[in-house]
């Protein structure tokens, strides 16, 4: 391995860059990452807790690192992981599924894998889409004009998950409130989050009780007696993974659509092509999946259990490798044009989903809902336009998932 180039550790001549990089306007991505493809494609960072970090930024190191069997998750679960808050900052430390690398890793998501086919998932379309028409009722009836953030973005994910978990709908502004917990990097107090992540999963657990005396046919009666019948999952694993099937398909999907929704709005001759022609639904859905940045920055760090060279730098056992999928899916050297929006584009796959064996098991129910949401707005809601101009929507901040927080938008009327 002497070609491989064994950079500074931090305390030497090299000095870790501060990270995450501050968060662009809007749907912009940070300039550094295209610099640090161009010159220092792995490079040492640090956050505001925990060790140092590489960061990779390029596409095929990203694919590698998520892929390589000589990367663990499971490593980071015993580690002063880097991150943007302290260590237990949501309460007591679970070994999660993100905690876990096959074939630990594989045999929960062997659990989730009937209720998360894509024959499954077809079978959820007409009741998705009849979701997303009532959502769209509401919003004729009360007038021309509507927060599509508030009144559409977030409870259609919100509906779908409850449907799918078995969580009651009417319970949905709790748990949404709950959930800026675990996405937290900023926005709220060490106390604030230990105390919503605790009220979250103390509410997952009274359900986890309720589905034991009277199971019903959703996954969360799926998840108890694969803890209590099979014996394939323990308590904390049945805990955490229903507390992150939650999180993770309302809030993501949720952002997603209020980010779709702006991008396609601020491109008026593309939002008229897929009102002339919804076939074009599906592959915009796949290119904005890879356009539009869906995280503030990497987390989930992947520690190293051996010596492995990374685009040309050698990272040493025990050292931990943050991967940025928005980096990746901008990179020059695998998609000509990266910051263009091409809904025509031909080439490689994109990793918003990750790529591995943490691949996103919810990837399929979220290109559903994702397709069916755009598709139900430009049918029913001619001349879809912002409210006033694009410059007066609201974007979140402080949270892992980037998006509208509010999305003022007007239609014509019959």
């Amino acid at each position: 391995m002497n070609s491989v180039e064994d950079v500074p550790r931090p305390g030497s001549a090299g000095n870790p860059r501060s990270y995450p990089f501050d968060q662009p306007d809007r749907l912009g991505v940070h300039p550094s990452y295209a610099e640090l493809r161009r010159d220092d494609p792995v490079s040492r960072v640090q956050l505001a807790y925990g060790e140092p970090a590489w960061l990779a930024t390029r596409y095929a190191d990203v694919k590698f690192v998520l892929s390589d069997p000589r990367f663990s998750r499971a490593l980071a679960f015993d580690r002063d992981e880097p991150s943007t808050r302290p260590k237990g900052a949501i309460g007591r430390h679970i070994r999660s599924l993100q905690y876990l690398d096959p074939p630990e890793h594989t045999r929960i998501r062997k659990i989730l894998s009937h209720a998360f086919t894509v024959r499954g998932i077809e079978k959820l379309r007409p009741g998705v889409q009849r979701l997303a028409d009532e959502l769209v009722d509401g919003m004729l009836e009360r007038g021309r004009t509507a927060d599509l953030a508030e009144d559409f973005a977030r409870p259609f994910p919100a509906g779908v998950i409850c449907e799918l978990l078995g969580v009651p709908y009417a319970d949905r502004h709790d748990f949404q409130t709950w959930s800026d917990a675990f996405m937290s990097v900023g926005r709220l107090s060490p106390e604030q989050i230990r105390s919503y992540a605790t009220q979250l999963r103390e509410y997952m657990g009274r359900l986890i009780v309720q589905r034991r005396e009277a199971p019903k046919d959703d996954l969360m009666s799926i998840l108890v007696t694969a803890r209590d019948v099979d014996g394939r999952l323990d308590d904390d694993e049945l805990l955490s993974l229903a507390v992150a099937i939650l999180v993770g398909g309302h809030e993501t999907t949720a952002s997603q659509i209020s980010s779709f929704t702006y991008a396609l709005l601020a491109r008026p001759e593309l939002l008229a092509r897929l009102v002339a022609d919804p076939e074009l639904v599906a592959p915009t859905v796949e290119e904005l999946l890879r356009y539009v940045p869906l995280f503030s920055m990497a987390a989930f760090p992947r520690y190293a259990t051996e010596d492995v060279e990374v685009g040309g730098v050698l990272v040493r056992a025990g050292e931990p490798v943050l991967v940025s999928l928005v980096s990746a899916n901008r990179d020059e050297s695998v998609y000509h044009d990266p910051d263009v929006l091409d809904v025509t584009r031909k080439e490689s796959a994109h990793v918003g989903f990750g790529y591995g064996a943490h691949f996103c098991v919810g990837a399929q129910l979220a290109r559903v809902e994702l397709q069916i949401a755009l598709r139900t707005l430009l049918r029913r809601l001619p001349g879809l336009r912002f409210a006033t101009s694009e410059q007066d929507v609201e974007w979140k901040r402080g949270l892992f998932t980037r998006g509208p927080l509010r999305l003022p938008i007007a239609w014509d009327g019959a």
